[in-house]
Parts: C-alpha cells; structure tokens; sequence
C-alpha cells in the first residue's frame, strides 16, 4: 500500500451506509521461542454507522490482539495477516507514518484503565488539546475552546476544572470521560472501546454506558466494544462475536446470542455469569460469639501540614457469626477497604470497639496483634502482585506457617499438599512460579496461603473482580465449598453485588465511610430502603437485552425520582473529603498516606 493511497484514505468519503470497517481472514501470530505461535485466526467482520459490535470472550481468546493489528499497535514480535479496510481502503500493515494519520483521527481507542493510558505529567486539556491539534491545523485557542466543548459533551461535571487537573486529580469515572473526549476530539468514524468500565464501580459504569449510547448515536460513529462482561455486552451491543482461543466460535445479533446461543462455550459462559435473584438452600450460621464485632468504630486518617485529618470510616457497627459470609459493598472510597484492613490490623481503629475473636483492636499492642493475626486469614484482590515472583508458589502457600515457627520442613512440605488439594490444583504446582500460572490458578494459590493457619476469619477483598466470568464461578464455588466445610467467619467485600448475592448470608452497604444499610440479601436488593442502595441496584448490568433495556428505563426513573424528592444524585462525584491542596492519590487520600 503506498503512502499515497493512505493520505487519500483519510480524505476519503463514503455513501451513507457503507461500512466503516471490514475486517477479512484476519490472522495474528507471535514469534516465541524460535517459531511462530498463531493467537488468532481467519476473523471476519463488518462494522456500519451507528453500529456496535461487541467481541467477547476470556483472557487469551484474542479479543484484544485482533483489535489492536488493525491500528498496528502490537508488539515487534508479531505479525498480521488478511484484510482489514477502513471506508474501503487498506490499511493492515500500512507504514507507521501513514497509520500515525489513521490513529485518533479515523480510529480511535479507549483503553481499559486511563490511568496508565493518560500522560501522568500532563494536565488534561494539554493531551486534549494535543491530539486536536496533531491532525489538524487548529490555533491553540481554537483548541481549548474545543477540549472544553468535548468536555462538556462527555458530561464532566467541572468542564475548566477537569481541563486545568492532572489525571490522578480526578476520579476514576472522570479520568474514564477525559479520555473518552480525546478518543472523539477528532470525530473518528470508529472508537475501539477496551474493557472501558472494568475498574468502574455500578453506577460510574451504567453513566460511561449511557453516555457511549448517546455518543455513537449523536456521532453516527461505529464502536467495537471488546469485554468479557456480558451485562455490558447486553446493555450496548447490537451484534456479537465470541472468540475462544484465537477463533470466532459464534456471531449473531445481540439478541440471538442471548436468547438463543448455539456453541456450548457461549451457553457455558451465559450460565458462568452471577444474576441478581440467586438461590440457593440457604446454610445455617453456627452459634457463638461474633468472630468481629464492630460498634461504632472509626478509621481516621491524621492531619499532616496543612491537611486536616478525616474519618474514612465513622461510626460502623455490625459483626460476623462463625460459618457466616457478610458481604461488605459501596463504591469506590466508600470505606469498605479500609475496614477490611482494619480488622485485620493492617490500619488503627481510632474509637468505638472493633473486636476480633474478643480481642480488643482499638489500642492493641504489636505482640498481641501478632498472636491475633495467626487467626485471620486475608484474599488480595489482585493475586499477581500478591505473590512473591520470585518464590515457587510452594513456599508462598508455606510462608506462615514458616513464620509462625511452629512446623518443621517436612511438616509445612505436608500442609502445603493438602492445601493444594483443597484449591483443587495439582500437588506439582508447588514449584512453578506465579507467572506460569493463570489468573484464576494464581487466586486459587491466594486461597491457600490465607488458609494456611485454618483462620477463623478470612478476609476476601474483590478476590474475584479481576477474573474471566467462567473462572470467577469456579473461584467462588470454590470459596463456598471450603467455607462450608471448615465454617470460618468470611468478609467478602465487592462492589459486584451480583457475586454478593450469590455468597452472602447478609449485606452491609457503605457510603463514604458511614454504615447505609444492612439486611439479608432479600431486603438489600429485593427491597433497598435507602436512595443510596436502589441507586447502586439500578446500575447493575444484567445479561439479557430485553431485561436490561428495562432495567436501563428503571434506573432513569428511579435517578429521577431521588432528584424530585431532593435526593442529591450524583453518580461521578469528585471527593468531598479533605486532599493536600485539592489534589488526590485516591478519592479522599491524602498522597502522603498509605492507598487504603
């Protein structure tokens, strides 16, 4: 393709209803290990004005591979073959000076996390700006004036004050809507949306869903939406494609593939995925004392310089039975994190009582802090970065009971057997290392190590957010098995209330820092009393079209019903607690502080 067939591609205009995008035998291969590895193969698909296109599947089925050859953005080990034509026009493998004009300006990419995607350095109306003024001749003026017009469209709620913020001044939902406004700030005739709302919580997801509705609508532009969350799959999508290991296993309309799915993998991942409404036998909670008790306990954050001090948890009561799962919910900053580490010691609680196996956590002293621990066990979110690198996954399932000093070699070498057992992951496991595992395998490991010591409390902080949704069943059955035969008191805190529904014997809700609500499962989510909660209820994605269209109704009745009765609704609010000079590592966290 020479590079005049490209400058002429991006002038180039096309009838009303021509495709924006065709991609034809579309292959993409990996040089590994002296030969070539084949990640995906023979894909097809056309994409028209105003059309969506989902592409879903696990990690390692290709999803993403096969969107990022178009813009030839993988890495130099690779290679791409086929077709892809963009208004008619050939663009796989064109040279990089020629793509560089195609990229933003014709097809634009959202990515899965801004954080790392936005210049840290660099405020964000200057990385607006810049891809204005990239691919066209625009005045700076001219070019600001456009940044905030993007601003205000992608429905930031401090338009000047977004523009003159650097990205960590934001909250993840307005980093996700300043990034969204650079990906249009060109009007590209195709947006690749990448996981865009995976690290979002409900309500930041449905307002970034929504707005992505309205946008491609009022753009005319085409999206290819690449997730493996099927409520967003039925929330957005006109047509679908599931991959599986590099092929397309099934297509069809949104409705089609829900309604009517064909290839047993699309059946086994529709029934993978956790509903509201779930049922089960129900289990009896054993009698005893609490194995936590909370009563009016606080988590403060000291004042440091000019930084006045704030509550990140006020005033929280409830407690955990033996045998019992509370799930703990809320959004991002809401507090549920920070009780969670505060009940296993990992921050202070400054008043009220907070009381674990009856011992007393409000002034307690390292060593019987240190006793208390060998009764607690805690599930990382992340189990990646959890795990040691460098140690067999072996000695991490075995580190406390090495610390604890009471094993011999040979008897940690036994314990560790049987705990692989009960993760249901083979005994020669021990001695590969995190990164030759899977996701789901490297959580499994996470489960082990925290039962280790046979705790009476275990703490599972998002243990299964980061996880393919067939995976993440098999992780929470998994979690369900364990728990109920060795009846340990389990926190499980989510923002998925999905899974918490599907776990829970009760609910507790959080809302920055306070206790909102709390009941079984039944009267949280069959029946909120409290705006908070029906907000969070109505922002649940579900894996049904026709439902979710409902659903998408619902919410905007219920959003308009708090607003008609005073309810201050906001679903992306920047953070009200005190920052050091107005600027914010995390939403309310000081940048001194540890992430809590």
């Amino acid at each position: 393709m020479s590079t005049v067939d490209i400058t002429d591609e991006l002038a180039h205009t096309t009838e009303k209803d021509a495709p924006i995008i065709e991609v034809s035998g579309l292959a993409v291969d990996f040089w590994v290990n002296g030969e070539w590895v084949n990640a995906v193969r023979d894909m097809d698909y056309v994409v028209h004005p105003g059309e969506v296109l989902a592409i879903v599947g696990e990690s390692g089925s290709g999803k993403s591979v096969s969107s990022m050859s178009l813009l030839g953005l993988l890495p130099p080990n690779s290679r791409s073959r086929g077709s892809v034509k963009l208004n008619g026009r050939e663009i796989l493998n064109a040279p990089t000076e020629n793509l560089r004009k195609v990229r933003g300006n014709k097809i634009a990419v959202i990515f899965q996390e801004p954080m790392t995607a936005l210049n840290p350095v660099y405020r964000i109306g200057f990385q607006i700006v810049e891809s204005i003024r990239v691919h066209s001749h625009m005045p700076p003026h001219q070019a600001k004036e456009r940044a905030l017009e993007l601003l205000r469209l992608v429905e930031m709620p401090d338009p000047q004050k977004a523009f003159d913020s650097f990205p960590h001044q934001l909250s993840g939902g307005q980093r996700q809507r300043a990034m969204i406004a650079q990906a249009i700030s060109c009007d590209p005739d195709l947006l690749i949306a990448d996981e865009p709302t995976t690290a979002l919580d409900v309500t930041i997801q449905a307002e970034i869903l929504e707005l992505l509705r309205n946008l491609h609508k009022r753009l005319n532009s085409a999206i290819v939406i690449i997730t493996h969350d099927l409520g967003v799959v039925a929330d957005l999508a006109d047509n679908v494609i599931v991959m599986r290991t590099g092929d397309v296993v099934e297509r069809g309309t949104v409705h089609k593939i829900f309604d009517e799915p064909e290839h047993p993998y699309t059946q086994e991942l529709l029934a993978a995925v956790p509903r509201l409404g779930y049922t089960s036998e129900g289990k009896t909670v054993r009698a005893g004392a609490p194995v936590l008790e909370l009563r009016d306990a606080v988590i403060e954050y000291p004042g440091r310089r000019r930084v006045p001090a704030f509550r990140a948890v006020d005033q929280v009561s409830f407690s955990i039975h033996p045998g019992e799962i509370v799930g703990l919910v809320g959004e991002s900053g809401s507090g549920k994190t920070t009780v969670a580490r505060g009940a296993i010691g990992l921050l202070p609680f400054k008043e009220g009582s907070a009381k674990v196996e009856g011992v007393e956590m409000v002034g307690i002293k390292p060593g019987d802090l240190r006793e208390l621990r060998k009764n607690i066990g805690i599930v990382f979110q992340d189990p990646g970065s959890s795990l040691n690198p460098r140690w067999p996954v072996g000695e991490s399932i075995g580190e406390p009971l090495k610390l604890l000093g009471d094993f011999t070699d040979k008897e940690i070498g036994v314990r560790v057997e049987e705990l692989l057992d009960q993760v249901e992951l083979p005994r020669s496991f021990r001695n590969r290392y995190p990164h030759e595992l899977s996701g789901g395998q490297r959580q499994r490991i996470g489960i082990a190590r925290a039962l280790a010591l046979k705790p009476n409390l275990l703490i599972a902080d998002e243990p299964t957010s980061a996880l393919d949704v067939s995976v993440q069943a098999r992780v929470l059955d998994l979690l369900e098995e364990i728990q109920a035969e060795l009846g340990f008191a389990c926190l499980f805190v989510s923002h998925d209330l999905a899974v918490v529904d599907r776990l829970a014997d009760r609910i507790v809700v959080m809302n920055h820092g306070k206790l909102v609500e709390e009941g079984t499962p039944d009267q949280i989510l069959r029946n909120p009393q409290q705006a908070y909660t029906k907000r969070l209820i109505a922002a649940i994605p579900v894996p049904d079209p026709t439902e979710q269209a409902v659903r998408r109704e619902e919410r905007r009745r219920v959003l308009d019903e708090l607003k008609a009765s005073g309810v201050q609704v906001d679903d992306d609010e920047t953070p009200s607690r005190p920052v050091a000079g107005g600027v914010s590592g995390e939403p309310g966290l000081p940048p001194e502080l540890p992430h809590a």
